[in-house]
């Protein structure tokens, strides 16, 4: 089979989202064009193509991604599929060494992306980076430790308003925790924002609030209502959307109002950080039935600017002998410290797949995990106790959306 892979023209847009739109029981339309050409640029939707035919396509958003201490360009990798007449035939493998080279040369470190399939993505050098919670969490046992915040008040806003107020504190969050992709006005207006009835799933409109302290603008949460009843009496829930706050006590004020929300039964969020605070908030927090999964999952694409662009902890250092068959210029030894990353002919203290890399590199898993899942070799004693306290984060990583 000749195979092409090669960037769409505008022309041929809708023939890239094709192999992953069918999945979905759906044709792009004038309305998907309107929603992906202003963040997916047609240079940036590669498709693969036989006899003119575009039987597979991988695109790649770009944006900003927060990181420890930093954040850095990151290839946003999304809408991969390709034809079920053509599985099995190396048009995956094709596109994804295509998509890691064009990466590579327009100086994005890193890619990023979300796994339909949680096996399908390693054996191109991603790694689980960042888990990702789930709540189902009975109202009746929504009842929260210590005393609201004095001066917390939760009001609604309309979109207009939440398009000023919102990004704001989404920047204020994302310097705090990694993984988080920046966003354009363009993404809040089209991916955020908008309240398109398809992307309702049965559920009512998209409800907008804002946490205030003291009049200032801390936190904001969308939800809405998935309302039934039985018997005179609600069953329905309430899906937050995405909640989150700048600081604790508006962390605090927002969920003190979420889990009041009357004439609901449960209040369902998914896409949580996995140390959020409700863990600890929560009177009895094992009613959340609180359920983890994998989230975003990271390649290392320029070893050297990726692990320059994060900060470390203390004075240490490490040498990593790092293995990666597809970006071959990835291979060799590589000393990390906290003045970044270099080459190296120093002897190696840990020998890693970059796969194993990207899942310590924003701070989700340590280099102890990879020991103990035998996803890395320690080549000197005391070295993985050392990387440890260099790569050392006080946070989880997180990233609220799937792109």
């Amino acid at each position: 089979m000749e195979l092409e892979i090669r960037p769409c023209t505008l022309e041929e847009y809708t023939d890239g989202l094709k192999p992953i739109w069918q999945f979905f029981g759906h044709v792009p339309d004038e309305d998907t064009l309107a929603r992906f050409t202003p963040l997916l640029p047609p240079e940036r939707l590669l498709a693969a193509w036989t006899n003119g035919v575009a039987v597979g396509g991988a695109g790649s958003f770009p944006f900003r991604l927060s990181v420890p201490g930093g954040e850095l360009d990151v290839g946003g990798v999304t809408v991969v599929g390709v034809s079920p007449t053509h599985r099995r035939r190396g048009v995956l493998s094709a596109m994804m060494r295509r998509l890691l080279n064009d990466t590579h040369e327009r100086g994005e470190a890193v890619a990023a992306l979300f796994a339909s399939e949680g096996g399908i993505y390693g054996r191109f050098g991603f790694g689980l980076a960042a888990l990702m919670g789930e709540i189902s969490l009975p109202r009746v046992h929504g009842a929260l430790r210590g005393d609201p915040v004095p001066g917390a008040e939760v009001r609604f806003v309309t979109v207009d308003e939440a398009r000023t107020l919102f990004p704001p504190i989404h920047e204020a969050v994302r310097k705090q925790r990694p993984g988080m992709p920046s966003r354009s006005e363009d993404w809040w207006r089209l991916r955020i924002l908008d309240d398109p009835l398809w992307s309702r799933d049965g559920g009512g409109i998209k409800m907008y609030v804002v946490a205030e302290l003291e009049g200032r603008p801390a936190g904001y949460a969308m939800y809405r209502h998935h309302q039934h009843f039985e018997h005179g009496s609600s069953i329905g829930r309430v899906q937050v959307v995405e909640a989150m706050g700048d600081e604790p006590a508006a962390t605090d004020a927002l969920w003190r109002y979420l889990v009041g929300i009357d004439w609901v039964q449960h209040v369902t969020c998914d896409l949580l950080p996995v140390d959020h605070e409700l863990q600890l908030k929560l009177v009895e927090n094992r009613r959340m039935g609180f359920t983890i999964g994998d989230g975003l999952w990271i390649r290392i694409v320029d070893l050297a600017p990726a692990l320059s662009a994060r900060s470390y902890a203390g004075d240490g250092e490490v040498v990593l002998q790092v293995q990666d068959g597809l970006c071959s210029w990835n291979d060799g030894r590589w000393r990390v410290s906290g003045g970044g990353c270099e080459r190296t002919d120093a002897a190696a203290d840990i020998s890693l797949p970059v796969d194993a890399l990207g899942s310590v590199y924003l701070g989700g898993f340590t280099f102890a995990d990879l020991i103990r899942a035998r996803l890395a070799e320690e080549l000197r004693p005391g070295a993985v106790a050392r990387a440890d306290a260099l790569f050392a984060t006080s946070v989880k990583p997180w990233c609220p959306e799937i792109f």
